[in-house]
C-alpha cells in the first residue's frame, strides 16, 4: 500500500514549504455536493483532506461544525456512504492523502476490524479519532495498523511532559497539535504560543506537526506555517458552506476552491515572505 501521508509530507518538506490541511464534514450539505466541494478543496491547493464523520454530538466542534453535522446527518450521510465517496474519488486521485476525522462510536457501531478494512480497501489513509484517547485505543489501533493505515494522535496545551509519551507513543502519520483548549473555530493562539509548542514537540518526536483549532484567515494560516509542518483549515471552510448552502448558491464549491487557493497561496509561500 503506498503511504501517501507520508509522501506529501516529504514533498512539502523537500519544497521548504507546510503542507496545508483541509477540513469538511463528509455529506455536507448533502451527497452530490460534498462530492464536488472535496475535488474543489484538492483543485484549491489543499495537499491533505480531513473528512469529517458526521455525528450527532461532536464534543470537540463549535457551532459551524456542528452544524455542519447536522445539515450532513438531515441528508442520511453515515459512514459507508463516506467510504463510497472516497471509493469514488480515488478513481481520478490517487495521491492526495484522505483522513477520516471524528469520533468512535460511528466506528465502534460499523464494527472496528470491518471499519479498517473497509476504509484502507476505499482508499483512506489513516484515521483521526478525537475522543479516544492512547489508553483505550487498543479497540482501534491494531486493526488500523494491519490495515496499513495511519493513527494521529492529538496534543493539547495541557499535554504536559508526563502524558506526552503516551500520546506520541503508537502515533503516526503526523501529530496533530490543538492549538488552543476549547471548541473548534473559537479563540486564535498566540504565533509564539504555537512556535514553541512546535518546537517542544518536534525535541520529541519524528513525526510532522499539524497545528490546527482557530485558524481562519490566509494571514492566520501563513504566521502558522513559517512554523508547523502542517496548517489545518476547518471551520472556516465549514462556515462558508454552511452560507452558501442557506444562500442556494449554484457555486458553492467554487467559492470552496477560491477560498483554498488564497489559503494555499498563503502556507505554500509563508517561509519564502519570512525569510525576505
Amino acid at each position: 500500500m503506498t503511504d501517501r501521508l507520508s509522501a506529501r509530507f516529504a514533498a512539502c518538506a523537500a519544497a521548504n514549504r507546510a503542507a496545508l490541511v483541509t477540513f469538511v464534514t463528509a455529506g455536507d450539505p448533502d451527497l452530490e455536493t460534498s462530492a464536488r466541494v472535496l475535488r474543489a478543496l484538492v483543485k484549491g491547493g489543499a495537499d491533505i483532506v480531513e473528512l469529517g464523520m458526521p455525528f450527532t454530538d461532536p464534543m470537540a466542534d463549535g457551532p459551524a461544525i456542528q452544524a455542519g453535522n447536522i445539515r450532513a446527518l438531515g441528508h442520511h450521510m453515515k459512514l459507508r456512504e463516506l467510504l463510497e465517496m472516497v471509493r469514488v474519488y480515488r478513481l481520478e486521485d490517487n495521491d492526495t492523502p484522505i483522513i477520516l476525522m471524528g469520533y468512535f462510536n460511528p466506528v465502534l457501531s460499523y464494527g472496528p476490524e470491518r471499519f479498517a478494512a473497509d476504509a484502507a480497501a476505499a482508499g483512506l489513509d489513516g484515521t483521526i479519532i478525537v475522543d479516544l484517547p492512547p489508553e483505550e485505543d487498543a479497540e482501534l489501533a491494531p486493526y488500523l495498523q494491519a490495515s496499513g493505515l495511519h493513527m494521529v494522535r492529538l496534543a493539547t496545551p495541557t499535554t504536559d511532559a508526563v502524558r506526552l509519551p503516551k500520546v506520541l507513543g503508537g502515533a503516526s502519520g503526523f501529530v496533530y497539535y490543538v492549538a488552543v483548549a476549547g471548541i473548534t473555530g473559537t479563540a486564535s493562539a498566540a504565533t509564539t504560543d504555537i512556535a514553541a509548542a512546535v518546537a517542544r514537540l518536534k525535541a520529541k518526536t519524528k513525526l510532522p506537526i499539524a497545528v490546527g483549532f482557530g485558524i481562519k484567515t490566509p494571514d492566520d494560516a501563513s504566521a502558522v506555517a513559517r512554523h508547523a509542518d502542517g496548517v489545518v483549515v476547518g471551520s472556516a471552510i465549514v462556515s462558508l458552506i454552511g452560507a452558501a448552502a442557506e444562500a442556494r448558491a449554484n457555486d458553492l464549491p467554487e467559492q470552496v476552491e477560491a477560498f483554498v487557493r488564497s489559503l494555499s497561496t498563503a502556507v505554500h509561500g509563508a517561509r519564502k515572505e519570512a525569510a525576505q
